[in-house]
């Protein structure tokens, strides 16, 4: 067979996802924190892109490729783009309305509050404070460098004593022995634990520890608590962590009382005595929806504008600038810079819209949970939200990644409200897991010392209220919760004691 150049003609459909449809794709996906960091990136890099700082929201049009003529500022929400008027991802433009999330009349109505309410907050009711005041807290370092100066007159004590604090871990324990702070420093071993034995009295107690048992030892001679019974309860710790309280009775030669008292007082004790020193701030979950209830019944959602960003295409410095602008490459930049402004708008109104309608389907979805209570958390699957919503899956999930709702039970991440489903026995509609979880941790809260409820007796209990579990699931899910075994429980119980 003869090779020979030819042309042939080939029809084809491939799938190509422009650098704008990326880019609506991130920004969808993005946290909150997130958003506002990159939003701040192309402000700098942009020079037609300028941000909102006025106290109101804008409305945005119903349509994302009408423009907001602002003749007097020069400023637009967003222009229409050649050939690109379709919106990104599979999100409708249109707003929806105050009763759009109202899917048939047997629902509650929710009241998704629109674009125009988006920067006027919730009218119902307070929003919660979000920002959380930290504590001034000293540093552990200063603290204990005060108290070094205070005990410590000799110029060489105070150096071996700087050198023992900085090699102190977060806990406030000192791993380094004697030996080797001695080796290190080059002064006697004896030196060294004359200051070491000054600092273990430093305030918070049970600083400078070297393990566990040193640092309950210190707690409780600085308490004066530490007689013959107690060291050998604090050298038989293992004993405890094992749950052989018989044999740590018989080692401390005290009543079955006393232990109790004693694993009391142990237990009150801090094994960690630095963290109360380390200065970390708590960082609070701004949500991106909040969700109040109506006076009708019904509940109103709406964006936190906290969270949204606000920037404005600068018409006006576009065409200035546009007129100056001489050489090709100059209009070429301004012209690129104009199209990635536009698409950065609509895709923060695209973002803002989608955010929205899903939260608004999960409020619907889940009503009789902010009703009643976990016990009523439906079972839902991404694909319940994606078909009312006509949404693609893939969409529903990263809109609900990383964000968060404050509803009158709680701030929770869109992603709790997803739960697998478990069968009813009776042939009705499925319960969440995390309802049957909730519902295991209650009975075994409620259960008597002299009732502890097994794992096969919990799976007949719950089938016996309609849920078809397994004792494998009972199982699993009860060590998810961190709950002990029913031996355990009934050992705990049967002392009087709860390790849990």
């Amino acid at each position: 067979m003869a090779l020979s150049p030819r042309l042939d003609l080939r029809q084809t459909q491939s799938l190509v996802i422009t650098p704008q449809l990326q880019q609506a794709i991130k920004l969808l996906q993005l946290s909150a924190l997130e958003l506002n960091e990159y939003v701040e990136q192309e402000l700098e890099s942009n020079p037609l892109l300028e941000a909102d700082d006025t106290s109101e929201t804008a409305a945005l049009d119903e349509s994302a490729g009408n423009a907001d003529d602002r003749s007097d500022e020069g400023l637009s929400v967003v222009d229409s783009l050649d050939g690109q008027n379709e919106a990104p991802l599979d999100v409708e433009v249109a707003v929806a309305d105050n009763e759009s999330g109202l899917s048939d009349d047997t629902r509650t109505p929710i009241d998704t509050a629109n674009a125009e309410n988006w920067g006027a907050g919730g009218g119902d009711g307070e929003r919660p404070d979000l920002e959380g005041l930290v504590a001034d807290v000293p540093d552990l370092r200063s603290h204990l460098v005060q108290q070094l100066n205070f005990a410590c007159g000799d110029a060489k004590d105070r150096f071996v004593g700087m050198y023992l604090i900085d090699q102190l871990d977060e806990s406030g324990y000192l791993r380094l022995s004697t030996e080797d702070a001695a080796g290190q420093l080059g002064v006697p071993r004896e030196t060294i634990a004359r200051i070491l034995g000054l600092m273990q009295r430093f305030d918070p107690t049970g600083i400078f520890a070297r393990d566990l048992k040193e640092c309950l030892r210190l707690q409780l001679e600085d308490r004066n608590r530490y007689d013959p019974a107690m060291a050998a309860f604090v050298e038989n710790l293992e004993l405890l962590a094992a749950r052989d309280l018989k044999k740590l009775q018989a080692v401390c030669g005290i009543s079955l009382e006393d232990l109790h008292d004693m694993i009391a007082e142990v237990r009150a004790l801090d094994p960690k005595p630095a963290l109360r020193f380390e200065r970390t701030t708590s960082n609070a979950v701004i949500p991106d929806v909040i969700m109040s209830a109506r006076p009708d019944g019904g509940w109103r959602v709406e964006l936190n504008a906290d969270t949204l960003p606000r920037v404005l295409v600068n018409r006006k410095y576009m065409a200035d600038i546009t007129k100056t602008a001489a050489s090709k490459a100059d209009k070429a930049f301004l012209a690129e810079k104009l199209q990635s402004a536009n698409w950065l708008v609509k895709a923060l109104h695209q973002r803002a819209e989608t955010i929205l309608k899903v939260a608004g389907e999960l409020v619907t979805q889940q009503e009789e949970f902010f009703r009643h209570g976990v016990t009523h958390l439906r079972p839902l699957i991404l694909r319940d939200v994606a078909d009312v919503i006509e949404m693609h899956e893939s969409t529903v999930s990263r809109v609900t990644t990383n964000k968060y709702m404050s509803t009158p039970r709680g701030i929770f991440e869109l992603k709790y409200f997803f739960t697998q489903s478990l069968p009813s026995a009776s042939g009705a509609e499925a319960h969440s897991a995390e309802a049957v979880r909730h519902r295991i941790k209650v009975l075994i809260d409620a259960e008597a010392a002299g009732d502890v409820l097994s794992d096969d007796r919990i799976g007949e209990i719950l089938r016996s209220d309609g849920v078809e579990v397994a004792r494998r699931t009972v199982a699993k899910y009860r060590d998810s919760l961190n709950i002990p075994s029913s031996v355990q429980r009934r050992r705990d119980k049967s002392l009087g004691i709860s390790l849990r």
